[in-house]
């Protein structure tokens, strides 16, 4: 996840207010208003002097950067640099902050040789688009590539524990988390953003599944539902594979009469299958692959559900290369 700082130099009360409304990791401003920060949030204070300025104008200037950088400064790149010079740093370093004035510079500061910078540091006339580069550069994860699987079968196995979600968050008709039992074959399940005639809608909330099932987290790793915990950020994926972070402010863990829903892929390599543990009742939903919720209770064999599939292996939810088969 890329930090956003928001520079505010000359302060101005007005945009440090909309910064931190806005989510920033960090306001810098001189060192005579860093108290006045302070006294508006529990929020990071940094001042000019902590992150020195390098402006690109030559080829040495590059090398300048780098040595700054690995002496451990917070070396920042003053706005108006270009791409190839900014690739040559960071193929040589491993953290690297860049000034932006747009959200278009700021997306691009993110994305140079694939992985891009770790700070953008937004310029007073990048205020208005604050919003919008937090939500871009820290809340959206990519795009997951979902497919449309097959359900095979659906089973009633008793009573188990099942976890409840409850995020900070309010989320959307086609959003979700990836559940299941193997971390190479994940289930969209669908947050509680539907309601019926007996129960009002949980927007915030995901049924997920049983306590041993994985969910898949953002960084490219995964957890086991029963180890969530307030204040966790979790990956939220929506029908169409777009991503985005949301707060744990809660877990319920109660025992449900549970279903085990199994279903497959078909590819080139031949067929894939996974399965899921899920509450038995009409408020948890999984994916159509028309991308509506679809109730548990009304999902027939045969349906098209939204799945990730993904090579199997991984050890305390980092990915591995390992023979390894999860049923």
């Amino acid at each position: 996840m890329k930090k956003v700082i928001f520079k505010s130099v000359p302060f101005d009360k007005n945009l440090v207010t909309l910064a931190l409304e806005s989510g920033v990791d960090a306001i810098m401003v001189e060192k005579d208003q860093v108290a006045a920060v302070k006294s508006l949030s529990k929020v990071k204070t940094i001042t000019p002097e902590d992150m020195p300025v390098v402006e690109l104008k030559k080829k040495s200037d590059e090398d300048i950067a780098i040595k700054g950088i690995k002496e451990g400064k917070d070396v920042v790149l003053k706005k108006g640099w270009e791409i190839i010079p900014v690739e040559n740093i960071l193929a040589q370093v491993d953290t690297l902050a860049l000034e932006c004035e747009s959200l278009d510079r700021a997306i691009l500061a993110a994305g140079i040789l694939e992985r891009g910078c770790d700070t953008i540091v937004v310029l007073p006339e990048g205020a208005a688009d604050l919003k919008q580069i937090v939500s871009e550069l820290k809340l959206s994860q990519g795009t997951m590539d979902l497919q449309a699987a097959t359900v095979t079968e659906i089973e009633s196995t008793g009573l188990g524990h099942r976890v409840c979600v409850d995020t900070i968050s309010i989320l959307k008709k086609g959003q979700g988390m990836l559940i299941g039992n193997s971390s190479a074959f994940s289930f969209l399940v669908h947050a509680e953003t539907e309601s019926n005639p007996y129960v009002a809608a949980r927007p915030f909330r995901i049924n997920a599944g049983a306590v041993h099932a994985y969910a898949q987290m953002p960084g490219d790793k995964t957890t086991y539902l029963e180890e969530l915990a307030s204040g966790d950020d979790v990956l939220i994926v929506g029908a169409d594979g777009a991503t985005s972070l949301a707060t744990v402010g809660r877990v319920k863990v109660e025992i449900r009469p549970m279903l085990l829903i199994k279903a497959e892929v078909k590819t080139q390599e031949g067929v894939k299958t996974g399965q899921v543990f899920l509450q038995n009742a009409e408020t948890i939903r999984v994916v159509s692959d028309k991308g509506e919720p679809v109730s548990v209770v009304s999902l027939q064999v045969g349906d098209k559900i939204m799945v990730k599939t993904d090579e199997a292996g991984r050890h305390f939810g980092m990915r591995i290369t390992e023979e390894i088969k999860e049923g």
